[in-house]
């Protein structure tokens, strides 16, 4: 119950903070449609680096992330979690750009149900009988999409699987979220001066020809950076539970926005597809409800069958 959390208010705000800069995000990245994805991403990278250093700077961050950089194994992985992240980062602009954004809203949509499928595949989780069902029912809806007007789902399904797997590899990789991303960042910089230093040399680069556009680009650095601190400070105050149901804003204000604001077409197999996909949700929601009071509740009764003369030690 929120009375159960002292920071639960506090926390809501600075989830719904999080995932509404998240789920507004598209509007950003329409006013540089005339920037290409790749360049877009590289100056997000660029510019995220210098807002990351100055934050990690304040927090006496560098010494964990000198620390990462040189533990081979975290190292290594945080170059995977940089690919994955870098991926879904140009995948994701161009959509945006290109006029996908109803399919990576899609995308986002089915990363819990990805998590799914990556929980059962590689920590051998369970899945209850209606959970099976509403994972069927998402895969039905995704391949009446595929076979109605499924050009752009390779958008929707490369945004999941990115993602979800940076998660998880995230998730096992003992780095806190900004010496992890501050080192992601550091590790795609070469590849984002690169391709920039290329676009100068060949005369076409967007950056330093109009102002608004220069400010924009810049700007992308704080927007990359903000939410994640926000969503950071967030999880530390609320319940799993409710970030879970958090997690739904951003692909729905995106869908909003793609059907509403930028007039993209939502068919009949985007209608089946979605209805599918948010009644899978719905399912899993309601399962992890469920499960999340059978765990208090075995808990509470292994609490009161030790009884109140247990003695309770540490090894």
């Amino acid at each position: 119950m929120p009375q159960q959390y002292p920071q639960f208010r506090t926390g809501m705000l600075l989830g719904l903070g999080a995932y509404a800069i998240w789920g507004v995000l598209p509007l950003y990245f329409k006013l540089l449609a005339h920037v290409g994805a790749v360049e877009i991403v590289s100056h997000r990278i660029i510019w995220s680096l210098f807002f990351l250093a100055a934050l990690a700077a304040l927090w006496r961050k560098w010494p964990g992330i000198w620390a990462a950089l040189t533990t081979p194994r975290l190292a290594m992985t945080l170059a995977v979690t940089a690919l994955l992240i870098g991926v879904n980062w140009s995948v994701y602009i161009y959509a945006v750009v290109s006029g996908h954004v109803l399919e990576g809203s899609l995308g986002y949509y089915l990363n819990p149900l990805v998590n799914v499928l990556l929980g059962v595949f590689l920590l051998q989780e369970k899945l209850t009988n209606w959970q099976k069902f509403a994972f069927i029912l998402a895969c039905a809806g995704v391949a009446v999409l595929a076979s109605g007007a499924g050009s752009a789902l390779w958008i929707s399904l490369t945004l999941a699987a990115s993602f979800a797997t940076y998660g998880y590899l995230r998730k096992v990789a003992p780095v806190d979220a900004l010496e992890g991303l501050t080192v992601e960042t550091l590790l795609l910089t070469p590849l984002a001066l690169g391709w920039i230093l290329w676009l100068t040399m060949a005369g076409s680069s967007n950056f330093g020809t109009i102002p608004l556009t220069n400010v924009l680009l810049v700007v992308g650095g704080a927007l990359t950076a903000i939410p994640l601190l926000l969503f950071t400070a967030a999880a530390k105050r609320l319940p799993y539970s409710t970030l879970g149901f958090l997690q739904y804003v951003a692909p729905t204000l995106q869908f909003l926005l793609a059907v509403l604001a930028f007039g993209e077409p939502f068919r009949l197999p985007h209608m089946i597809c979605f209805g599918a996909i948010w009644v899978a949700l719905a399912i899993f929601t309601v399962e992890g409800i469920r499960q999340g009071v059978r765990a208090s509740a075995a808990r509470r009764e292994a609490l009161r069958d030790e009884g109140p003369g247990t003695i309770v030690g540490q090894c």
